[in-house]
């Protein structure tokens, strides 16, 4: 090729990437890094649909069923000066919030997360809440009738069940987010009651799906697990059913536990990230998240399909301020490691 084209073309590539700046990305946009704390089984589906719409990679930080949360929030915090995640995925909500309370997330107000109620968002668009799911009592049915069956969380404590039922680890994810609202609705002596007895009468087993196992095996008669873990088993053809607990007058209602989505604040990649966050909040995913195995419940109300699961518009839905949960971990954490650092 002769030299005097080699020049013109040269100088055509060099000219078409200042005039036209947005045919290409630096190789550092292509990526986006997600601490995800909602099981890689139903997360990973979900990264690989964005990978293929976008062409941006997804770096994901998936953590154990014992840490959960708690694990990829104590990363979140210890790299605060030098971030390297650049989207949490909680698959709850209580160590979002804390996160936000130590200044960890920077504010995006998504259009996709127009529709939802306001008080699944933050109201400094810090963080948004979709795809829930609720704290329910999975019963073996083989070994409890319909009539004898627990009716309540306060049947954690009932002596009739002591070593017959199962309770995660309160230590992280949504069954640690589960204590601290507790604790938030009845105050710090009722929560440090309620979970002394549940340690005297419960088994305790690493995580909600161990628990859901468990009862589906009929090694526990039953145990308080998700509607996620529960449901699998259900569908497993175990001798299961879900009772969605505290439905009678004057009960607390059943938990009902969002994802929360929340980017961290000086975060290397914000538009991919940002790109995610629109993608994850659309009817779109919180329908397959609702279709799938986890059976989520979408919080927009957009979103209108046949569900496997109750929501909070057909049941008693238990009343929660996430804010003050969150305010009070730090003591309700303190009290729940003492309590419960020895169990199996």
């Amino acid at each position: 090729m002769p030299a005097d084209l080699c020049r013109r073309i040269l100088v055509f590539l060099l000219l078409s990437a200042v005039v036209f700046p947005g045919c290409w990305r630096p190789s550092g946009n292509s990526q986006v890094v997600v601490y995800t704390a909602l099981d890689e089984e139903f997360s990973r589906p979900i990264f690989e649909l964005f990978e293929r719409r976008t062409g941006i990679v997804v770096l994901a930080k998936y953590d154990t069923e014992s840490t959960k949360t708690v694990g990829l929030t104590q990363a979140l915090l210890a790299e605060r000066k030098h971030p390297r995640c650049d989207l949490f995925w909680n698959n709850e909500i209580v160590n979002t919030l804390r996160l936000d309370q130590a200044g960890l997330l920077r504010p995006y107000r998504s259009p996709a997360a127009a529709n939802f109620p306001s008080q699944f968002q933050s109201a400094r668009d810090t963080w948004c809440g979709f795809a829930a799911r609720a704290r329910v009592l999975l019963v073996n049915t083989d070994l409890v009738s319909v009539d004898a069956g627990p009716q309540s969380i306060g049947d954690l404590t009932d002596p009739q069940w002591r070593g017959r039922v199962g309770i995660a680890k309160p230590l992280a994810g949504t069954t640690a987010s589960h204590a601290a609202c507790l604790f938030a609705a009845w105050g710090a002596e009722r929560g440090r009651d309620f979970f002394t007895q549940v340690r005297a009468n419960a088994r305790v087993l690493a995580g909600n799906k161990q628990v859901a196992q468990d009862v589906g095996r009929g090694r526990l008669a039953w145990g308080l697990t998700d509607t996620d873990d529960a449901l699998i088993e259900l569908e497993r053809g175990r001798p299961v059913r879900i009772v969605y607990p505290d439905q009678e007058p004057g009960q607390i209602g059943t938990l009902f536990s969002p994802n929360t989505l929340a980017l961290v604040a000086g975060a290397p990649r914000s538009e991919p990230a940002e790109q995610l966050v629109d993608f994850l909040l659309s009817p779109e995913v919180e329908r397959l998240l609702a279709e799938g195995p986890s059976a989520q419940i979408p919080l927009n109300p957009a979103v209108q399909l046949a569900l496997r699961v109750e929501t909070p518009q057909s049941i008693r839905a238990m009343e929660v301020d996430f804010t003050a949960a969150a305010q009070q971990w730090h003591s309700v954490a303190t009290f729940l490691r003492e309590t419960f650092a020895t169990a199996d």
